[in-house]
């Protein structure tokens, strides 16, 4: 491949889609420019230009999750990118695996909710909240007070969520178990639990437990 012959827009940069090499999911959409291409050539790992900031940025840089470069093509038009890459770590900012984890439309599930999708987005929401602490979050609060806030507010919300099944509210107990849900992954990231490793685990434990006879 030949730099020259990649057709940059008017601001000089070309799209870059970067896909994993090995899964094939598509991990981000960034922009590349002659300068970055050529640093991401040279040193095996990628390089964008960031139309926010107008400057050059190194993936992984603070962050630690790199990318090792595997494969670079065109397409038939010559002014877009594809990167193939092997991921040292996540690709989004969030803590997710991939930029494109909030699904618009999916022909082939149910358009209700699904609580594993929900619970997922909250995870890596509450993740960013816990590493860049914007101001002005509750999130930031609780992570800023330390895990004994954090589990007085969960034991809070379980009461909350007791008395509400027990006067027989249903709207309060979806709120309020809405709320004991949020606050129990809050402690799951504060303690690095992963709620794979819950799947894990309740998946071990499906079929083992026998009823009372």
């Amino acid at each position: 491949m030949n730099i020259n012959e990649i057709k940059l827009d008017k601001q000089g940069l070309a799209p870059a889609i970067v896909q994993d090499a090995q899964t094939r999911r598509v991990l981000t959409l960034a922009y590349m420019n002659n300068e970055s291409l050529q640093r991401t050539l040279e040193t095996g790992e990628t390089w964008f230009w960031s139309r926010s900031r107008q400057k050059l940025w190194h993936k992984g840089e603070t962050s630690g999750y790199t990318q090792r470069v595997e494969k670079i093509s065109m397409d038939c038009d010559a002014d877009a990118l594809l990167v193939s890459v092997t991921p040292k770590g996540p690709a989004c900012h969030t803590g997710a695996e991939s930029c494109f984890f909030n699904t618009l439309f999916d022909q082939n599930t149910q358009t209700e909710a699904n609580l594993g999708e929900t619970l997922t987005r909250l995870y890596e929401l509450i993740a960013s909240r816990q590493r860049e602490r914007p101001e002005g979050s509750y999130t930031t609060y609780l992570f800023d007070q330390g895990i004994d806030k954090i589990l007085k507010k969960l034991g809070e919300e379980a009461t909350e969520t007791i008395v509400a099944a027990k006067n027989d509210d249903r709207e309060a107990l979806i709120n309020e178990a809405s709320d004991l849900l949020y606050h129990l992954v809050v402690l799951l990231v504060e303690r690095g639990v992963t709620l794979k490793e819950i799947s894990d685990e309740l998946a071990k434990r499906g079929g083992t437990r026998k009823e009372a006879s």
